[in-house]
C-alpha cells in the first residue's frame, strides 16, 4: 500500500489555512459593512452667508401661515440668528449677552415645539423659553440643577412638556468625573402648561453611574416618543455611539451606530412617518470626512450615508419634514464648520438613498 506523501499533506494544510484565514478575514468585513458604505454626495441647495465670528452651533425651524424661520444659536456673539427657512436670507437676530430674561450667554442647544423656542445657555447654566414670533421670555429653569448644559429635546406630555437636557460638567482639571458623579449627565424636567403660562413641575437627575450605560461626554440627543425611546450620543473616544434609554431615563442596554461612527456623533434628527416607519439621521462629525449616517427607524439597520459638497464639521442639524417654497418634500439643515448653515433638499436625499417618502410625515 502506498503511504500518503507528507509533502502533499503539508501543501494541503497550507492551502486550507489560506482558505480558512481568508474566510475569517472576510467575516469582520461583512459584519462591519455599514461602516464601509460609500457616502454619496448631495449638493447643498444653498448656504447662509458665512460669519465665523458667530460660532453657530444648533438650529431649528418655526413656521406659521405667514413666516418660515430657521433659528440658529451663535455661541460667541450670544444671539439667536433668524434666517428665512426657504431662502437662507438673514432676517435679524435676538438676544445679546447677559443673564436677564431674553438675554443669552453662550447659547447652545435649541428646540422648537408649538410656538415656543427652548434654548440651552451653557454659561448661564439654564434653559430659557421664548414665545414666538415676538421672542417674549416666558420661562427660565435649570439654574439650580445644571452645571454645563449642552443639548435639549422637548416633547409634549398630557400636562405640558417633558424636557431632556444633557450636562457635560467636568472636574476642576477638565476631566470626566468619577463614575459616582455621573448621575447628572442627563436631566429630565417636566414643565406644566396652563394656557400661555409655563412652570417647572418636577426635575430628575438621570444617568447610570456604573456599567455600559454610563455617559462620559454628552451633547446631542433625540427621542422617538411613539416608540418610548431616547438616544443620547456619547462623544468620548472610547465610546463613539448612541445609547438608548426609555423616556423615564432607564438605560435599555442597547446602542446605535456601533462601528459605523468614525468620528464624534453630533446632531441627530428623526424622519418618522405615522405608519411607524422612518429614518434616523446621525452626524459623524469631521472637518474632512463629515457624513450623515442614515438608519432604519425600526431595526436600526444602516441604510446608507450622505455628505454635502461643501458642508463639514457639523454640529447641529434639523429636519423640517413639511413643504417649504422650493422644497416640496422638506429640508434637511446642517451647520457648516461653525460659521453658517447648509440646506439640503430632503426629497433629493431620499431619492439618492433609494428611500420612499412618508405618506404622512410627523412634524415636530
Amino acid at each position: 500500500m502506498k503511504c500518503f506523501d507528507p509533502r502533499i499533506e503539508q501543501t494541503l494544510i497550507a492551502a486550507l489555512s489560506v482558505l480558512i484565514l481568508g474566510g475569517c478575514a472576510g467575516a469582520p468585513e461583512a459584519r462591519t459593512a455599514p461602516d464601509s458604505m460609500i457616502s454619496v454626495t448631495v449638493e447643498e441647495a444653498w448656504l447662509t452667508q458665512r460669519n465665523e465670528g458667530d460660532n453657530v452651533n444648533s438650529i431649528a425651524t418655526w413656521t406659521n401661515d405667514q413666516r418660515s424661520w430657521l433659528l440658529a444659536t451663535a455661541k460667541e456673539t450670544d444671539i439667536l440668528i433668524i434666517f428665512d427657512a426657504a431662502t437662507g436670507e438673514r432676517l435679524g437676530e435676538t438676544g445679546g449677552r447677559g443673564n436677564a430674561p431674553g438675554r443669552l450667554l453662550r447659547p447652545n442647544g435649541i428646540f422648537v415645539v408649538d410656538d415656543r423656542v427652548w434654548i440651552v445657555e451653557r454659561d448661564n447654566r439654564r434653559v430659557q423659553v421664548l414665545d414666538l414670533p415676538d421672542f417674549r421670555p416666558i420661562l427660565i429653569f435649570g439654574e439650580s440643577e445644571l452645571q454645563k448644559p449642552y443639548g435639549i429635546y422637548v416633547h409634549r406630555i398630557e400636562t405640558g412638556y417633558r424636557v431632556f437636557v444633557t450636562d457635560s460638567y467636568a472636574t476642576v482639571d477638565e476631566r470626566v468625573p468619577p463614575d459616582a458623579e455621573l448621575d447628572g449627565r442627563l436631566h429630565r424636567f417636566d414643565i406644566a402648561s396652563n394656557g400661555d403660562a409655563l412652570s417647572l413641575d418636577s426635575h430628575q437627575r438621570l444617568g447610570p453611574t456604573e456599567g455600559p450605560g454610563r455617559l462620559l461626554k454628552v451633547e446631542s440627543l433625540w427621542a422617538d416618543p411613539e416608540r418610548g425611546m431616547l438616544l443620547v450620543a456619547d462623544e468620548h473616544p472610547t465610546r463613539l455611539n448612541l445609547k438608548r434609554f426609555d423616556l423615564e431615563g432607564r438605560y435599555s442596554y442597547r446602542t446605535l451606530a456601533d462601528g459605523a461612527l468614525r468620528h464624534e456623533p453630533e446632531g441627530m434628527a428623526l424622519y418618522y412617518c405615522d405608519d411607524g416607519t422612518g429614518l434616523w439621521i446621525v452626524t459623524d462629525q469631521d472637518p474632512l470626512e463629515n457624513r450623515f449616517l442614515v438608519f432604519d427607524r425600526r431595526d436600526f439597520r444602516q441604510i446608507g450615508a450622505f455628505s454635502g459638497a461643501t458642508t463639514s464639521n457639523t454640529d447641529g442639524v434639523w429636519l423640517h419634514a413639511g413643504p417649504l417654497p422650493g422644497f416640496p418634500r422638506g429640508v434637511f439643515y446642517a451647520v457648516h464648520d461653525d460659521g453658517n448653515v447648509a440646506a439640503f433638499d430632503w426629497g433629493e436625499v431620499l431619492d439618492t438613498l433609494g428611500q420612499d417618502q412618508c405618506t404622512r410625515p410627523v412634524l415636530n
